[in-house]
């Protein structure tokens, strides 16, 4: 049951990302991920000095005058122009892998949810290049990670990682991004897949109050215009789910029925009582298959910004979601996707932030995890939602049925289902294409 449904990504990058290997935008040499952060910096003006941080943020209010009125008046961009390759040279820098390891001598994913989140603003402000300024105007966040394929179990702690990276889709205020990450093998130079990323960035005014126009994208070429394409479809997909949210809208029918099933295979049968209930044989109740963590937001894990890192938010998140999943399956498990990940509100310096992580679905080995987070504001003693969090893991072998017992629960459930069938959708669309004859 291990390899089944594994490898996600099969597809070789782009013919974009194989002809444009030696661009590195900028950069006289692939960059590495703290050379990223650097530029990032740089390009909005922050200080690495807490003291001085608001001040470098009052000055960017001047940068007011650089945002385009409307987008046509921006020049537009190519696929090619916001390419960038970063080196993560965890084989060449022995003294880099300690941030990067984990208790199991492989990577620690949440490193690279980081990274990931870094690469990907950087992307953004590299095809919103202003040639009148050093700095730009444009406050460029994080407002969705539409999806995380994987195609590795391990990614070795001793072996340089690549990660590639160009715009694929605009609108009038926000881009999509997609990135690869590559990986040297363990007896050669070569690299080869790890995973596919696509976030979604939102640009924002130099105060990240208002919404602000972006250079429009025009694709080059039949391969171009089908990754153009899918970001459109991408974006109607979006919208679609998130209409037919158990939120705003009922199961449907055979959801329904789902629920009415578990309901009754929980029913003791020895009374005539529809409180009186029985857990399954190799099931867990659902409230029994929880666990919480508190994160004070400490000045180190700002971003350029100045409020909460999104990538920090994501690696916190993605560690209570393994820990309850490795607790649930009883041994360790493996990340095959994460996806809609959408930053509701920012999470300022200071906050308290209380995550919640849930197991909400399960089926054969793979184990849905939901992850809730909110702030809590101790002077008005509210709180409120920042981020939720979707990660499907793979067990080793097989794990206990979850089993949902009240209404609210059998929403989880449903919404857990409903995520994890996204996730394995284009795994079993590639096993149908690799078992045709």
């Amino acid at each position: 049951m291990l390899a089944r449904g594994w490898c996600t990504v099969r597809k070789a990058p782009p013919l974009l990302a194989r002809a444009l290997t030696s661009m590195t935008n900028g950069f006289q040499s692939p960059p590495d991920m703290s050379e990223v952060r650097s530029r990032l910096r740089a390009i909005v003006g922050a200080s690495t000095n807490w003291s001085d941080h608001v001040q470098a943020m009052h000055e960017r209010k001047d940068l007011h005058i650089l945002l385009a009125k409307q987008q046509e008046d921006l020049p537009p961009r190519k696929m090619n122009d916001s390419y960038i390759e970063v080196i993560l040279p965890l084989g060449s820098q022995p003294e880099l892998r300690e941030k990067y390891l984990n208790v199991h001598n492989s990577v620690r994913f949440g490193r690279i949810l980081e990274d990931l989140d870094s690469l990907g603003v950087l992307i953004c402000y590299t095809h919103t290049k202003h040639e009148a300024s050093q700095r730009s105007p444009l406050s460029i966040v994080t407002a969705l990670v539409d999806k995380i394929d994987l195609c590795k179990k391990v990614i070795y702690p001793d072996c340089d990682i690549k990660f590639t990276g160009n715009v694929s889709w605009v609108g009038k205020t926000s881009m999509e991004v997609k990135m690869h990450m590559f990986q040297v093998g363990l007896h050669d130079d070569t690299y080869s897949p790890v995973l596919d990323a696509t976030f979604v960035m939102v640009a924002r005014d130099p105060e990240n109050k208002r919404p602000a126009f972006v250079n429009p994208l025009i694709p080059e070429g039949p391969e171009e215009e089908e990754i153009f394409r899918k970001g459109e479809l991408n974006k109607i997909r979006r919208i679609d789910f998130s209409t037919a949210s158990l939120l705003k809208m009922a199961p449907t029918a055979e959801e329904r029925t789902t629920v009415h099933n578990i309901f009754l295979n929980t029913l003791d049968t020895r009374t005539v009582s529809f409180r009186s209930r029985v857990l399954p044989p190799n099931s867990v109740w659902m409230e029994d298959a929880k666990l919480k963590g508190l994160e004070i937001c400490h000045p180190q894990a700002r971003n350029i910004f100045n409020r909460i890192f999104g990538g920090f938010l994501m690696r916190k998140a993605f560690e209570l979601g393994w820990a309850i999943a490795c607790s649930y399956g009883g041994s360790r498990p493996y990340v095959v996707a994460v996806d809609d990940i959408m930053f509701q509100r920012p999470v300022e310096i200071g906050s308290l932030l209380l995550l919640s992580a849930q197991v909400c679905f399960t089926e054969e080995n793979y184990i849905q995890i939901r992850v809730h987070s909110e702030v809590y504001d101790s002077d008005t003693r509210e709180h409120k939602t920042t981020n939720v969090f979707h990660f499907t893991f793979m067990s080793e072998g097989e794990v206990p049925q979850i089993v949902p017992k009240t209404y609210g629960e059998s929403m989880l459930y449903l919404d857990g289902k409903r995520h994890f069938s996204a996730a394995m959708k284009e795994t079993r669309e590639v096993e149908k294409t690799t078992a045709a004859p």
